[in-house]
């Protein structure tokens, strides 16, 4: 769920709290800080934040009306085609 001590380290590269917290923000990762100086990162959020996990919903594969199609090819008439008595 949260980072490891070691986990912190490995990704700020930093030991002190106060120096990490400040890496986090350059980074961007969202963290609190506890009430002894400690930092808790979400692990879900530095993954999405790396790009190692994406919260994006999938795309919907297109799927056409045919029913609508067919319906409007026999209702609406073909653009530059005359009547049969015209043409």
């Amino acid at each position: 769920m949260f980072l490891t001590p070691d986990e912190m380290k490995e990704l700020t590269r930093r030991i002190q709290h106060r120096s990490q917290a400040r890496e986090l923000n350059h980074l961007g990762i969202m963290h609190k800080v506890r009430a002894d100086g400690s930092i808790l990162v979400l692990r879900p959020h530095v993954e999405e934040i790396l790009g190692l996990k994406t919260t994006s919903k999938p795309v919907r594969e297109f799927q056409p009306n045919w029913a609508a199609a067919a319906e409007s090819s026999r209702t609406a008439p073909l653009g530059n085609v005359c009547p049969p008595e015209d043409c």
